[in-house]
């Protein structure tokens, strides 16, 4: 699969305005300030505010408050990944190729800034300038997109899903349903948020749910294959920890090359879902096929 749209200048660009505005929203010198700006600085691949970006851009939205709304995401992913990386959780001493939260703060601050990375998230949201009531009740649609993907029938009721069935083998019935909590919940609400700021009809929003949806899970199936035969000096954290811990993944279910067609199966769908938008939605497709052939 290839697209001629430049992604990488394309992230490039997203990436140098989204931490320029995170960096506003996280000054401070206090020991908390410290350990929320090491984290979510740290650099990564920031697919979710990009999605919600590249969402509002395809269906002919922009604004300041979109770059707001894609901070937020990203607060809120970056607070699941400190906790993520807790002892009491995966218990990574690495991520993003250096020292994790806890490791290089200590385990109660990683805890606090996780906790204060969620609230922030709202904050910020919830900050933004509505100038008529149409705006003030598609800021409150997103606030409930992402408090719902972020909560226990989202992102935490797929992570303590996967939690539970460690060493329990699923069927690819369940898996696919813990992952499209655990993973796909706040893919999809980046992706939702940005068509609802951008103010997308109802055929578009319903087309990029669908999506967000097979992306959702093709990049967790990705980052299952890479956990097996990823590098790690790429990934910026060890691989086969999967196995280690006896988590269900796509390849322990259904092989190597199964996981694979699989992911592109998925991508294939999401790209059909945006053939009803024009060159707006080329930063979507490219993101798509990025999905399953990144490296880390």
């Amino acid at each position: 699969m290839k697209n001629p749209f430049d992604l990488k200048s394309h992230l490039a660009s997203e990436n140098k305005r989204i931490d320029a505005a995170l960096r506003q929203l996280l000054p401070g010198t206090s020991r908390i300030a410290e350990a929320m700006r090491y984290s979510v600085m740290a650099g990564g691949k920031r697919i979710r505010p990009v999605l919600c970006m590249a969402a509002a851009e395809a269906v002919g939205g922009k604004g300041e408050e979109v770059i707001s709304a894609a901070c937020a995401i990203e607060m809120i992913h970056t607070y699941s990944l400190i906790h993520d990386d807790l002892p009491a959780m995966d218990d990574d001493d690495l991520r993003r190729g250096r020292p994790s939260c806890h490791v290089a703060f200590d385990e109660a601050t990683a805890i606090l800034a996780g906790d204060a990375l969620l609230t922030m998230a709202f904050q910020v949201l919830s900050s933004l300038p509505c100038h008529e009531g149409t705006q003030a009740l598609q800021l409150l649609e997103i606030i409930k997109i992402l408090s719902v993907a972020a909560g226990c029938g989202g992102m935490i009721g797929g992570q303590m899903r996967d939690i539970a069935s460690e060493g329990i083998c699923l069927s690819q019935e369940a898996l696919v349903d813990l992952h499209s909590l655990k993973t796909g919940a706040m893919i999809k609400a980046s992706v939702l948020s940005g068509a609802v700021l951008g103010r997308g009809d109802r055929e578009q929003i319903e087309q990029l749910g669908n999506y967000a949806k097979h992306i959702g899970l093709a990049f967790q199936v990705a980052d299952d294959i890479l956990n097996v035969e990823g590098d790690p000096a790429l990934l910026g954290k060890a691989v086969g920890t999967d196995e280690t811990r006896g988590k269900n993944t796509f390849p322990s279910l259904m092989g190597m090359a199964e996981s694979k067609a699989f992911a592109g199966k998925l991508i294939d769908n999401a790209l059909s879902c945006l053939d009803i938008f024009d060159s707006k939605g080329e930063p979507l497709r490219a993101i798509a096929i990025y999905i399953v052939e990144r490296k880390k």
